[in-house]
């Protein structure tokens, strides 16, 4: 089969692999769509220490099954599905408590790092156990289908902030994951959002899909914008969606005293966190990871259009076309957010 191969750091490479071994209890999909990460295109240099070459990459995905593992059932040939990113065990504690995003020995799609490898979707073929399947609904496009994987990140991290109707939330960084941020919120009948970026298009995009104010954070003084609309009292919830020191020092301080901050980006795995604020203020900390079972909700969301992805998708290109469009991404060519390649 065809596959768009990490051969070594930077250099991705089209070129034929053996299809994937089908185990028991596995399945194989006929990849039709995948998307291409911000996780991917960062941590394709080395930096993450988690896309050790040779790797197939690639964890947002949908297509048809084409052959079902001997221990298999509810599913068959034909069927088209998506599936979670990361694979769990099912017998450990966190995996008993529902948890499943935390498993012991879960395994990501498309990573390789020194605990384990597991080849990804952008290749023709992917195999994939059968418990983490998702029929599409009817109707739905493998390319929106792609789409409830990061939608799913942002739901996970809604659902955390535990947001009331009420609230006013401040979402910083408005990328895929913000984007979808914005949009999960006005799902969960936020009060008022507030979106923060340094690119006008992408904010210009936030306020179409749900944003109610939206401010250039190297052009305004967000923070004092933001206690202007909050009385001087700041936001109650807050989302950082980016994973460096000047946005997570904007998130906390949005925040009112005894409010609650999500962190959703780790572009760095270290950053400076204004420890006195957090204290004084008894403001909260939730970390937010992937997500843990909101994948039919989300499917259900992009189906019936409560959440809107087309403006999200800037292209569905060719996958022997990947390597451009990754260099592409890595360049931060202007209006491009999402790219989906199809085998």
């Amino acid at each position: 089969m065809k596959a768009l191969v990490l051969t070594k750091y930077s250099q991705l490479e089209y070129q034929d692999v053996p299809e994937p071994q089908v185990g028991p209890e596995d399945v194989l999909v006929q990849v039709r769509a995948c998307g291409i990460c911000g996780s991917d295109v960062h941590g394709m240099d080395g930096s993450t220490g988690r896309r050790i070459p040779p790797l197939i990459m690639g964890h947002e995905a949908a297509g048809i099954v084409a052959q079902v593992g001997s221990n298999v059932t509810g599913w068959k040939k034909g069927d088209c599905v998506t599936f979670d990113s990361i694979s769990c065990c099912g017998k450990c504690h966190f995996c008993r408590q529902g948890q499943t995003n935390l498993c012991d020995d879960r395994r990501v799609l498309g990573v390789s790092c020194e605990e384990y490898r597991q080849d990804g979707a952008l290749a023709e073929y992917v195999a994939v156990p059968a418990h983490v399947l998702y029929r599409l609904p009817e109707g739905l496009s493998f390319a929106r289908a792609t789409m409830a994987e990061p939608l799913s990140v942002a739901v996970h991290a809604v659902n955390k902030g535990r947001v009331l109707p009420s609230d006013t939330a401040i979402v910083v960084g408005a990328g895929v994951i913000g984007l979808l941020l914005v949009q999960a919120l006005r799902a969960a009948s936020c009060g008022r959002i507030i979106a923060v970026d340094l690119d006008q298009g992408k904010l210009d995009l936030a306020r179409r899909l749900g944003a109610d104010e939206a401010f250039r954070s190297d052009s305004e003084d967000v923070v004092a914008e933001v206690l202007d609309l909050t009385g001087q009292r700041g936001v109650d919830v807050a989302f950082e969606a980016v994973g460096i020191t000047p946005t997570l020092k904007l998130a906390v301080q949005s925040l009112r005293k005894g409010g609650a901050l999500t962190l959703v980006g780790n572009f760095s795995p270290i950053t400076d966190l204004p420890l006195r604020e957090v204290v004084i203020r008894e403001l909260s900390l939730n970390g937010s990871y992937a997500s843990a079972g909101e994948y039919p909700a989300c499917l259900d969301m992009i189906s019936r259009g409560v959440v809107d992805v087309d403006p999200l998708i800037s292209a569905v290109a060719p996958l022997a076309e990947g390597g451009s469009w990754f260099q592409r991404l890595r360049s931060r060519e202007p209006g491009l957010i999402k790219v989906i390649l199809a085998p």
